[in-house]
This record gives structure tokens, sequence and C-alpha cells, in this order.
């Protein structure tokens, strides 16, 4: 799909503040391109350290949870001393209550834990302390939830707790704490549950808990919806501005039939949620992390508390997770990113190490995009089609053997996965031609709604990306879902991508009532209806989708034009330190005008590859190559021109001139570095 090119312009001292930075006016540029305007601005953009991370104390609810925990730290110390060895499996539980034998991964702060109690803790009103020896952990079956869920297994057993991680059945139970998960917990004699990655949508499962005995801090980083669960403690960083929006809401209602009552005042807001009132309100400066991040910032500030410097072994983990689920990478995600991948690259974790290896990645700088498209998957894949206890259990291991089992295992999942992906994208594709035989001339719904039946559910969000990478239209994607309980009546369940200038939570907002249950944010979602609904749905985000076709034609953003001449190992290694990339900070591109083709090589097996031998006026040859794109330059040249072009631009003969957007890059091969072009876009 050709994309609108759109040339960046910030304005800003770029030789000055080159000089200051000691980085070339490129770089500047394409840092201010990325929102940084001031020299200090763009120094903590380059070089910040995790000594810049934010307080987790101004977190909402985290103070509220270190005191809650630090009861259970005091009891514990009394009852054993931290960290010891126990005879009974503990670890993570799944869907029919199994567990696994402990394996924590050892970090530098078990050690510094052993055996340090905390001056005091909660107490009830008969002056009892409320201990907490055992601790339930609700997480989820996706990456993010998984390292989640191991960040606080790890974190908290390495202060003395005993921990249980339990999951949902993807197929059978869908997303979130349910209240099987409630009995199983109880059952196996836990006294606290903690959510990661879930828990802020689910009321009755948290008002159950409530009702079991248990005390329940919630931790999440999704979107609220309009009713708040009753938990103890909420820690979700984006709960405020809900708050605050429901403040005002009631305010204009005169607060009558609103399921969140406000207090506001100079300290903060509270929030009434479904019974019980829980402080959500504080003044954290970011909102953009994902569920490991909130779980991390938890276990820095219990650790904090007890003069404790966290391990690297839970920051790899929060990195792992924050570029898997897609978050922005400014701010505290760059930070955690940042200093997550060095740590990995160095982890100890048996389970890591050895998927690091048969990844091919033990023994190269690790890049955000090899989280993204290697391991983060591989993780992902068992919460997908398998059972999300071998990711764990990988995380887990202590033996080396073992943890290599494990990763092959893993890696065979991921490797089944993506031949499940490819086969259900082609039957969406199949079906949506069949209905929009134009769509390629951008003929079809502003809102893609596709419904695959027999596809594993756990694929659809994934086919749904697919799909919308391939129209640019926000999509949705169902199959089959289990029939309800109580009616018979057969629901689907979906998964939606979003673009830019299309919120898909709020849209799903205004057709809620379609829905059985649905959450997500701007742009993801995830949602079950009922099959009978789904033409209704289709038709009511169709009508509604404030969407025109400049929306549907991608922005390709330029940085600024540099000539091949300017190209150099130099400049490639000062943009390598604006790493990590990822969404909000892509890796930079660069545009040059009025190239000539001295010659064309086709690659691989199949010939599907395409090398160009470009020339500037200046005399200055580069290498530009376009990987899986030979039959579109071909065809796009043949359908501009013709073939007798197309044999004289292969021979180097032809007058046509080339408009090029590439990313500069080095090609190392047998010890021979080379700077080459990578492609993003060419224009004839």
């Amino acid at each position: 799909m050709k994309k609108r090119w759109v040339l960046r312009q910030e304005p800003a001292d770029f030789k000055g503040l080159a000089a200051k930075l000691g980085v070339s006016p490129v770089v500047v540029r394409c840092i201010r391109n990325r929102g940084p305007e001031t020299e200090d601005e763009m120094r903590s953009y380059l070089y910040a350290g995790m000594d810049e991370l934010y307080d987790p104390m101004i977190m909402p609810g985290v103070a509220e949870a270190v005191e809650l925990l630090a009861g259970g730290l005091a009891q514990t110390a009394e009852m054993q001393p931290a960290g010891a060895s126990e005879d009974s499996a503990t670890g993570v539980g799944v869907p029919h209550g199994n567990t696994l034998e402990d394996g924590m991964a050892a970090g530098s702060a078990q050690t510094q834990a052993t055996g340090a109690g905390v001056p005091h803790g909660n107490t009830s009103e008969d002056g009892m302390v409320m201990g907490f020896h055992r601790i339930a952990i609700a997480s989820d079956y996706d990456c993010d939830g998984i390292c989640s869920g191991m960040i606080l297994k790890n974190g908290l057993e390495a202060l003395g707790f005993e921990t249980n991680i339990y999951t949902p059945d993807r197929v059978r139970e869908g997303y979130g704490l349910n209240r099987r998960i409630v009995d199983d917990a109880v059952r196996d004699g836990c006294e606290l549950l903690i959510t990661c990655d879930n828990g802020i949508a689910a009321n009755d499962a948290v008002s159950y808990a409530k009702e079991k005995g248990l005390t329940v801090i919630v931790t999440d980083h999704h979107e609220p919806q309009e009713e708040l669960p009753c938990a103890d403690v909420i820690i979700d960083p984006k709960a405020d501005e809900m708050v605050l929006a429901a403040v005002g809401a009631a305010g204009a209602a005169g607060s009558a039939g609103t399921s969140m009552g406000a207090e506001a005042g100079s300290a903060g807001t509270t929030a009434e949620a479904s019974t019980g009132t829980t402080s959500v309100i504080s003044p954290y400066p970011y909102p953009g992390l994902c569920g490991a991040g909130v779980a991390y910032k938890l276990i820095e500030a219990l650790y904090d508390k007890r003069g404790l410097a966290i391990g690297t072994d839970l920051l790899e983990l929060a990195a792992i997770a924050t570029i898997t689920d897609v978050m922005e990478l400014v701010d505290e995600n760059r930070i955690i990113v940042k200093y997550g991948l060095q740590a990995l690259r160095r982890t100890e974790n048996k389970g890591l190490r050895n998927l690091l290896k048969l990844l091919r990645l033990d023994d190269v700088p690790i890049k955000a995009s090899d989280i993204s498209f290697r391991l983060g998957p591989t993780l992902n894949a068992t919460g997908r089609i398998a059972d999300v206890e071998d990711a764990f259990l990988l995380l887990s291991e202590t033996d080396e053997t073992k943890a290599k089992k494990l990763a092959e295992k893993l890696v065979s999942l991921n490797d089944e996965r993506k031949q499940m992906m490819e086969d259900g994208t082609n039957t969406a594709l199949d079906m949506l031609y069949k209905d929009f035989p134009d769509a390629d001339k951008g003929l079809l719904d502003d809102v893609l709604v596709v419904y695959v039946p027999g596809v594993h559910e756990s694929i659809v969000g994934l086919i749904a990306g697919r799909i919308k990478e391939r129209f640019n239209h926000p999509v949705i994607t169902f199959t089959d879902g289990l029939c309800d309980g109580s009616t018979g009546a057969k629901n689907l369940k979906g998964s939606g991508r979003s673009i830019k200038g299309y919120h898909m939570f709020d849209r799903l907002m205004d057709v809620k009532d379609l829905t059985s249950a649905f959450g997500g944010h701007e742009m993801a979602a995830g949602l079950t209806i009922p099959e009978a609904n789904l033409d209704t749905l289709r038709e009511k985000l169709n009508a509604n989708s404030g969407l025109n076709e400049d929306d549907f034609v991608p922005e390709l953003a330029i940085d600024l034009e540099v000539p091949l001449s300017d190209v150099s190992e130099r400049l490639i290694d000062e943009i390598d330190k604006m790493g990590p990339f990822g969404v909000a900070n892509p890796r930079p591109v660069f545009a040059v005008r009025n190239l000539h083709i001295d010659r064309v090589q086709y690659m691989g097996k199949e010939k599907q590859h395409l090398k160009l031998y470009v020339k500037e006026d200046s005399g200055t040859v580069l290498e530009a190559v376009a990987f899986f794109r030979a039959a579109e330059f071909d065809d796009e040249i043949i359908a501009k021109y013709n073939s007798d072009e197309l044999d004289a631009i292969r021979r180097g003969c032809s007058d046509k001139l080339l408009t090029l957007a590439y990313q500069p890059e080095i090609n190392e091969f047998n010890g021979f570095r080379q700077v080459q072009l990578k492609i993003v876009e060419w224009s004839f």
C-alpha cells in the first residue's frame, strides 16, 4: 500500500544543540521530530539512566499496597526466615488448580532480603497484625501477563512470601480474573489476591473474592470502565483520568444513579467502587506502562521500603513485556526497555538464556525488534495455542537440561502458531475479497468486521493485525466462542486492531449493549458478542466510524532529506544512540531524490528480494535492499511504464529517476562491514 510522504519540520537550533549534546545536527533533528524540545529533554532522551525512573510511591495505590503488604512481611518474618525453602509445591496455578515446583530466578536482591523484617504493618480494629503469608497472583495468558506474574512472584518470594500464580483458561473462561481462580486461591490457603495485567474491569470476581475473605490488590494498566472493582487497593496509572471524568459527569447529573461518587480535595480524589471506597488518584507523571511495568513499580516500592536495590532479573522481564505489549517507547518505558535489553543479554535466567540461544540471539546485541518478532511471540505462543504454564515453567526453571527442553518446546509451539496464523489470515482475506472485490482500490467498509469460523480464538488478534496492515482500516476479527450456559445461544470471540484516528475502545463503548464483554484501549480491543449481534455490530460501527478517505492512507514520516554522500558509519552509530526503537520512537527515515539506478539484482531462492545499486549526481553509489518486494517493484514499473522500461532499469540504461525513502544501516558479513540502505518506499 502506497503511503503519503510527510516531511517533518520541527524547529530548533540544530547546530547549537548538536555541539552541546555531542551528536550531529541530523540526529538532533530526528530527536526533535520525536518530541523533545529543550537541551535537557534531548539529553534525557539520549542519556537517561535508571535513576530517572519516577518514584513508584506516587503511582495511584502503590503507597497503600506497600503498607498492606508490609503487614504481611512483618508476620512472615515471624513465621519463617525470608527465602526459606518450602515442603509443599507453590508456584503456578493453572485452570485446573495444578501447581509447579517453586523455582525463583536468583537475583542479588534475594540474598539481600533474606531474614530482613519491617518495623510495622497494618493493624485490624482489635490491634492484631494483618499478615499475608501466601499470596495468589492472578495473571493473564499473554506475554505481559506472563512477565508481570513472574515479576510479582520473584519479587514477593525474594521478600519471604509464598505465592501461587493462577491464569484463566483462554478458551473456556476468557480474559481476566474469575470466580474459579478465587475458589482455587482460597482452597490453596491464600489470604491475599493480587492481579496483574488485569482486574480493573473484574468487578464480579473481585466482589466474590472479598466475600470469600480475601484481601485484594488490583494492578492493571488497561482503561477503567464506569464502575471500579471493590478491591482494597487499585493500582492503575490510567485510573485517574477516568475518575476525574466521572467526577465531572456525576457533578453534572447531581451524582444520582452513578456508580462512582467523588470527593475532591487538595490531597487528591477518591472514587467509590462497587462497595467500599478505593483511593485511585495520585499525580503519577506517565500512564503508559504495561502490566509488567506496573508490577515492577510495585516491587520497586516494596524493595525501596526495605532499603534494597531491585535486581535486573525483574527489569529484563518488564522490558520484554513492554515491547511485546506494543507500548510506546517513550518516557519510563524507554528507560525500562533500554536497560532491560542490556540486562537480558547477560541474563542469569536459564529459561531465557536457552530461548535466546535457540533464537540465535545469545551472542548479539538484542534490539527491541528481536523481542517484537522473535522472543515475545515465542513466549506468547504458550498462552495462545497450548498451556501458559509452560512459559511460567520456563522462566522458573533452574535446571539447565529441563530449561533447554522447555525452550525447544516453546519454539516448536511458535512455529505451529505461525502456520495457523498464515492459514487463518489467508482464509480471512479470501472472505473479504469475496465481499469486497475491489478492496485493493479502497472500496470496502470503514471498519472491517470479519467472522472466520474454525480458527483458534487466540490468533484472531494476529489476523486482525495482518488485515489492518494490508488495508489500513480498523479491523475486528471474530471466530467461534462457547455457547451461553443459560440460553445455549452461540457466542463469538473477537479481537480488534485500529489505526490512527479511530479510538477502538471508545467506539466499542458506544455499542457495548451488543457485547457480552469487552476491554481494551485506543489501538486494540478484545470482545465477546452473541452471534446474533454480529451484523448489527458491523452496521453500527460503520455508521458511526467518523473516518474519511484520508484516514485510510497511511503516512510515512520522513525525518529529513539526506544525500547518499552524507551517509556514513559514524552517522549510523549516532542514530543507534536514539534506540531502543519502536512505537512512538521509530527508527529515523530519510529521503533522497533524483537517483539513478545502475543495476538491479534479485536475491533469494525464488528471487523474491530486491537489491538496487543507486547513484546520485555526486558520484556516490550505495546498495539499497528491500526484502520480499521484488515482485512489487517489477509490477509497479510495468504498470506505470511498460516491460521494456523494466528491462532498461534492470540494465542501468533507463533515464527514469528514483526518489527513495530509506534507513541507513550496516551490513556485516564474514567480518566485513558495509553501509547500505534499507528501502522503506520508492517513487518514480
